[in-house]
């Protein structure tokens, strides 16, 4: 009996799936000739996966699709994920990994938010700490996250808060930075040049959500002496190597991971 129910969860686990790769909707007979069942095995697991709302039928062509309760499931998985517990063994291995400190932040009322934060063995006094606030303008972890917003986004949290200028490399100018974002999505990474503190050097990149949106970023930051451009490329790799993971955690999936460490911006 155990193995019969663990079969029958298994093959509806795997007409489920099948909807998954590029196919919207399929008939009986289509999801038999891929799984290569019975017509009468399909359409009794059919039957009780539409019972249950994980399949809805077109009642046009009689053709099947998913149904809302996966929908339901998929938003409640992704709503009670906790990031910070989540991320924070990969920060703590990206940590080992570099010596250095790296932070973990979310956007939070058009300014980021520092919800993690793992001192490397050289920590210095920086501008940083748990539950800080930050503009997006002039650091790599809001740089990074802003960069992919929806371009009415950018414009709206642009216009809304005060460009601030800290150092003589803070960027000011809306068109400038704007420019500058376009960059970071092209890269897959940003990086605070000495823009929020003298002497202060980061690199960020983005953490996506299981719909594909960018919800936080993580940043190693240090010393501007020790990220040289001999380094720099080495940072950057597993910054975005570790960002990638939390995403993944996170129910993010890309087909087309993309990780650029050739240049900076």
């Amino acid at each position: 009996m155990a193995e019969r129910l663990i079969q029958s969860i298994e093959r509806a686990a795997d007409v489920l799936e099948l909807f998954l790769v590029s196919n919207p909707e399929l008939s009986v007979k289509e999801i038999s000739e891929k799984l290569n069942l019975s017509k009468s095995t399909v359409h009794g697991i059919i039957k009780t996966l539409e019972e249950r709302g994980y399949l809805q039928q077109n009642p046009v062509d009689l053709k099947y699709k998913l149904g809302m309760k996966l929908f339901e499931l998929g938003n409640f998985v992704g709503s009670h994920l906790d990031i910070g517990k989540i991320a924070r063994p990969i920060i703590r291995n990206l940590v080992v990994e570099l010596n250095e400190t790296v932070h973990l932040v979310m956007l939070q009322r058009d300014e980021v938010i520092y919800i993690d934060k793992i001192e490397g063995p050289r920590a210095l006094t920086i501008y940083s700490h748990i539950g800080k606030r930050a503009p997006v303008h002039c650091t790599g972890v809001g740089k990074v996250i802003l960069a992919y917003q929806g371009e009415s986004e950018i414009d709206r949290i642009l216009s809304s808060v005060v460009l601030e200028s800290f150092t003589e490399y803070t960027m000011t100018n809306i068109t400038n930075i704007k420019n500058h974002l376009k960059l970071i999505r092209e890269k897959g990474y940003a990086i605070d040049d000495e823009e929020i503190e003298l002497g202060l050097k980061c690199i960020a990149a983005p953490i996506f959500n299981h719909q594909g949106n960018v919800i936080a970023s993580i940043s190693c930051a240090a010393p501007k002496m020790r990220f040289d451009d001999e380094r720099i490329p080495e940072v950057i790799e597993r910054i975005q190597i570790a960002s990638s993971e939390i995403s993944k955690c996170l129910g993010y999936k890309n087909d087309n991971n993309h990780i650029e460490t050739s240049q900076n911006l």
